[in-house]
């Protein structure tokens, strides 16, 4: 351990890597769990906007926070909702080593990953400008996160080799496709990050499908599955209404004021 620029750094296999505030005043900290499994279950079987709905009735948040903008885009568009709690770090791909040809040890940023609670999803902010020189995840990083208990991952940088980490089952996140993975390193592990305009601290609680990925507030998360059955039911009700033979702007108007 040592002191770079007021910072922490830990020493791995010859290189520094740099921890964030937060992750060097509690380095042997494991995050606990505070959800209920059966309410990560009811999570997954909702879609991400039906969420968005919910989270909105609460008034914790303005409406047009909480969620990453149109530049982070889901790459399995088919596959089911997740959640998953945040391990964040952030991430370059742009320059070289100052020795050597490749960033190698990672022992660091897996255990960091490790401090969070299962299902977790890994959350990395390219810091290049631009972002998405080269892809840190590809087929072989991806068997290494499912490893490691992680359902997702999300960037505003690259990804790559989508076929092989859709096989793995990692659902991904991210603001582009690259070929190569260029000069891709982790630092600030457990920092603050941001992607697409979305803040993520690490153990956040996210939630993400085809539609994109926002945050969970957590004192609310255990309800947001009720107040998303009765969401539904009251689009449906509208839906019904509009394709049925009663239908007139009359009628829907009293049912709109009536769901206000």
């Amino acid at each position: 351990m040592g002191l770079v620029d007021g910072r922490l750094t830990a020493i791995t296999g010859g290189h520094k890597v740099r921890l964030s505030d937060e992750k060097a005043k509690g380095m042997s900290m494991v995050l606990a769990p505070t959800i209920d499994e059966s309410v990560l279950d009811a999570l997954r079987s909702i879609d991400t906007c039906v969420v968005s709905n919910a989270i909105e009735t609460f008034q914790l948040r303005l409406r047009n926070t909480g969620f990453a903008d149109a530049r982070i885009r889901c790459m399995f568009e088919d596959f089911p909702p997740l959640v998953g709690y945040a391990a964040t770090a952030r991430l370059r791909t742009g320059a070289p080593p100052m020795s050597g040809s490749t960033y190698r040890d990672q022992a660091d940023w897996w255990n960091s990953i490790l401090d969070v609670p299962a299902p977790r999803i890994v959350v990395l902010e390219d810091m290049d400008k631009p972002p998405g020189v080269g892809a840190f995840l590809g087929d072989m990083h991806a068997a290494t996160l499912r490893a490691l208990g992680c359902v997702g991952f999300v960037t505003d940088g690259a990804v790559r080799e989508l076929p092989r980490v859709r096989e793995a089952g990692l659902q991904l996140f991210a603001g582009n496709v690259a070929v190569s993975h260029a000069y891709a390193h982790i630092f600030d592990l457990g920092s603050v990050v941001k992607i697409g305009g979305l803040e993520v601290k690490q153990g956040d609680l996210l939630h993400g499908d085809r539609h994109g990925i926002l945050t969970i507030p957590i004192q609310i998360a255990a309800e947001i599955p009720g107040v998303a059955g009765r969401l539904q039911a009251d689009e449906q009700r509208v839906i019904d209404f509009c394709r049925s033979r009663e239908f007139s702007v009359e009628k829907l108007s009293k049912i709109m004021k009536a769901l206000a």
